[in-house]
């Protein structure tokens, strides 16, 4: 067999070397350490993966209507009031933060610094109808909660309608 046969960028594309990789036993090798490398990596996709469980597209974010007002919770562990900003930009509610970690410790003859940085950016659009003026927002035990009130137009504008059984 050509050495080229064994390459897997080489010519041998319509080869039967080819056609019986995932026969070949160092394939399978390859294609398990990749997933492992795979599986490795993901874990940094996130920065504040040890914080807590993020998804990757930031924070756990609940919206909930109510009938007067707009709620919205967010899951922030670990992270000082100080470092969240909360803005409200043309009818957009944007939350972002920037957490820090460092951990040093001596002991026994050794020496540990470990230090973690990362940051959040969750936006979310608004519906018409909110006083954005009334809004208000507050943290506790790691749960951000903005209200966002309703305006008296958009609560008088209510209809309810009867749903009849036929």
């Amino acid at each position: 067999m050509p050495i080229r046969d064994l390459i897997p960028w080489g010519s041998n594309k319509g080869s039967d070397v080819a056609k019986r990789e995932e026969d070949n036993p160092v394939f399978s090798l390859q294609r398990d350490v990749n997933r492992i490398f795979d599986d490795f990596w993901k874990r940094f996709d996130h920065p504040f993966a040890e914080f807590g469980h993020w998804a990757s597209d930031g924070p756990r974010t609940d919206v909930a209507e109510t009938q007067n007002a707009l709620e919205i919770s967010i899951e922030l562990p670990g992270i000082d009031q100080k470092e969240i900003d909360v803005s409200l930009t043309n009818n957009t509610l944007t939350i972002k933060g920037e957490k820090r970690s460092d951990r040093e410790e001596s002991n026994r003859g050794y020496h540990l610094s470990e230090r973690s940085y990362g940051s959040f950016y969750r936006s979310i659009p608004l519906p018409a109808g909110i006083d954005t003026d009334k809004a208000s927002a507050e943290f506790k035990n790691g749960v951000l909660i903005v209200t966002l009130p309703k305006t008296q137009e958009a609560l008088s504008q209510v209809k309810k309608i009867a749903v009849k059984a036929s």
